[in-house]
């Protein structure tokens, strides 16, 4: 058995290295890079007038912080901060010194139910993402009466895949499991996929971070998707022990 990561970054370097320390064979190939993206707007500004700034991702807070360090500010103390899960809710405690919430489950529709996103009409709302995702936290604060507003600290960059030579290598190299930790990364997989390696990889195992993903994937047309529930490291590497 073999597993590929697809996680960028450190966090997909860590990943693979636990899995090997414990025995199992990983490779790590990202498909997308982070590079940071700073606002037009200045990011200090835009945090200072919100009443309540959602972080989606652990890269929205890197680079955010990153960002603001490069002209010397620093995170508000009066706005209420919100992750998305829980190490992203962590990172970001670390760097605003601040408390912050996140839900048990790591995804948007569990973060609408905590009870900071409640009565949330007029509140200024700002969500630190990449370029693109998760419209519906903003579409359903947008429709509570919220004013919403998208500052997107990173892009994600694909990174091109070797038709010729990548597809026989990994089944070369026998890898059964797959770590999808974003629809994006599912979306750009799939459709790269040459013609004749459709079939293997469409009975690859993934292992993704969750439902919606999940049943994305069931759509595409993949047999056997794990939901972990979150893309913890901790909890990808439970889920792909033997």
């Amino acid at each position: 058995m073999t597993v590929l990561v697809t996680r960028p970054g450190l966090e997909g370097q860590a990943l693979c290295q636990q899995l090997v320390d414990d025995g199992i064979t990983a490779i790590h190939h990202p498909l997308i890079r982070i590079v940071d993206n700073s606002p037009s707007e200045p990011l200090s500004d835009l945090l200072q007038s919100s009443d309540i700034i959602i972080a989606v991702s652990q890269h929205a807070v890197t680079s955010a912080q990153r960002i603001l360090a490069q002209s010397n500010q620093s995170w508000p103390s009066s706005a209420l901060y919100l992750g998305v899960g829980q190490k992203t809710a962590h990172i970001l405690s670390k760097a605003c010194k601040q408390k912050v919430n996140y839900p048990q489950v790591s995804d948007s529709e569990h973060l609408l139910r905590l009870p900071e996103l409640r009565n949330v009409q007029k509140k200024a709302i700002l969500i630190l993402r990449g370029n693109g995702g998760r419209e519906l936290i903003r579409e359903s604060l947008v429709n509570q009466g919220a004013r919403v507003s998208y500052c997107e600290t990173y892009r994600r960059e694909y990174i091109p895949i070797k038709h010729h030579n990548t597809y026989p290598l990994w089944v070369e190299q026998k890898i059964s499991k797959i770590v999808i930790t974003s629809q994006e990364q599912l979306e750009y997989l799939t459709a790269n996929a040459p013609d004749e390696y459709s079939n293997w990889l469409f009975t690859r195992h993934l292992f993704v971070p969750s439902q919606r993903i999940a049943e994305r994937a069931q759509q595409l047309g993949y047999s056997t998707v794990t939901n972990t529930t979150s893309a913890t490291n901790p909890i990808l590497l439970a889920a792909l022990q033997p």
